[in-house]
């Protein structure tokens, strides 16, 4: 039986943490810890495998059974809470992005080697059937030669939380970029096998909310209820375009929280000599043979990537063994955006 502490008690707590691990009967969720108490008390009703709720992390630190906490909370406090853990002696899963820079991401992996412990990054897209699938067909040269990669994570007018945490740069290290960038970057540097990255260019731009109290938002808005549009902060970007060589295959992509043309287009091309895929983000992907010239639409069930994710977590505490999404194999990809805002900073290719 492993002890938890979930500190944070926002919307990944609720869409992805907090139900799954309560149904894991080898977890004890001893504690949920946001400093809006009324929050964790909120998920405590909700989720009765809670035990406690408390307003100061460092009270579960302080607890000796605790075997691993899950930091949960805004991208720039993930670096303080997760040294807090580390030094504490706890396991730690940290939610993505690993911090707001590489720079920390790489500290947090110095003291977590340090001190023994395992720390995992929530880029949940590795265990998603899909993905888990087309990394084997990569692996196996069902595709040929993969030597190109294209995504597009594009929303209509999508801003969230406008002038609030998720669009100020000092909390959130950007925006659209490393809010869902990451989750498409990290995926196809997963699927490629880990290529070490050469160059990268990029154009990020600030445009559909300069000025935000006419912003016209579409569409059911996440994070609302931390927007401040009066007295806020916007300067980070809503979109980003760029182009990345790496060892293996080039990847250039397009990614829009807003955007003025009404179309979500969220997809990856895996573009082989032999086969081609199409992966639809979250749901499926198409195989086009090059030889037949068939659309093949494998079928298989998608089990819940949150719960084979925090499956794995557990394990990997219990036999000391990195699993997937340890740090250990996720900084190349903090390493990669911030050479992508780097690029787009000072107008030039960056080489790593």
């Amino acid at each position: 039986m492993k002890v938890i502490a979930v500190i944070g008690c926002g919307r990944i707590s609720d869409i992805a943490h907090l139900p799954t691990l309560s149904q894991l009967e080898n977890v004890r969720i001893k504690y949920a810890c946001d400093i809006l108490i009324d929050k964790a008390k909120e998920k405590q009703k909700k989720y009765p495998k809670i035990e406690n709720v408390i307003d100061d992390y460092h009270i579960a630190l302080k607890d000796k059974e605790v075997d691993a906490v899950y930091v949960l909370t805004p991208n720039y406090s993930h670096y303080t809470i997760t040294i807090d853990a580390l030094k504490a002696g706890k396991n730690v899963f940290c939610e993505k992005p690993i911090t707001i820079n590489y720079e920390l991401s790489k500290k947090m992996k110095d003291v977590a080697d340090k001190e023994g412990k395992i720390l995992n990054i929530g880029v949940c897209n590795r265990y998603h059937k899909s993905v888990e699938m087309l990394e084997e067909l990569v692996k196996n040269n069902e595709l040929g030669n993969v030597y190109h990669v294209y995504c597009s994570f594009r929303n209509f007018r999508n801003i969230p939380g406008l002038g609030g945490p998720f669009t100020t740069k000092s909390i959130s290290g950007g925006g659209v970029l490393i809010d869902w960038g990451i989750h498409f970057l990290d995926l196809i540097l997963y699927v490629l096998g880990g290529p070490k990255i050469k160059t990268v260019t990029c154009n990020a731009y600030s445009e559909m909310a300069k000025n935000m109290k006419t912003y016209k938002h579409f569409g059911n808005m996440w994070a609302s209820d931390t927007s401040n549009i009066e007295n806020g902060t916007n300067d980070v970007e809503d979109f980003v375009s760029g182009y990345i060589r790496t060892e293996k295959a080039s990847i250039s992509f397009n990614g829009a929280w807003a955007q003025n043309i009404c179309k979500d287009e969220m997809f990856i091309d895996f573009l082989g000599d032999k086969k081609g895929a199409r992966l639809t983000y979250g749901g499926k992907f198409e195989l086009y043979d090059g030889d037949t010239l068939e659309v093949i639409n494998p079928e298989y069930d998608i089990p819940n990537m949150y719960l084979e994710e925090n499956k794995d977590f557990i394990r990997s505490i219990e036999t000391g063994k990195k699993n997937k999404n340890n740090i250990d194999y996720i900084l190349e990809s903090a390493k990669l955006l911030d050479a992508l805002y780097k690029s787009s900073k000072e107008s030039r290719e960056i080489k790593l």
